[in-house]
């Protein structure tokens, strides 16, 4: 035996609406979609390069990358400190 009504309602001219403008009519179980990228703006298929930051992405990355680069510059500085501090010492010894 077959369940009924266990699907969702079916909309065979659903509407797609991309951020770029373009609008497309599939078929699905929504109405209505919002998209931010589609064919006709995605750089795969213009060719243009275009960046696209959902929820500030590229800006943590970019911090994340200073961050890494700061904490590597100070690792460096500590060795090279240490670095003296030791032949300072030998000196010493001697």
């Amino acid at each position: 035996m077959a369940k009924k009504e266990i699907h969702p309602e079916y909309f065979p001219k659903a509407t797609i609406t991309c951020s770029c403008g373009a609008k497309f009519v599939v078929g699905s179980i929504k109405e209505k979609m919002q998209v931010e990228i589609c064919s006709q703006c995605h750089p795969l298929y213009t060719g243009k390069q275009k960046f696209i930051d959902t929820a500030g992405r590229l800006e943590r990355y970019k911090k994340m990358i200073e961050k890494s680069k700061a904490l590597k510059d100070s690792k460096v500085k500590t060795k090279k400190k240490k670095s003296v501090e030791k032949k300072v010492k030998d000196k010493k010894k001697s």
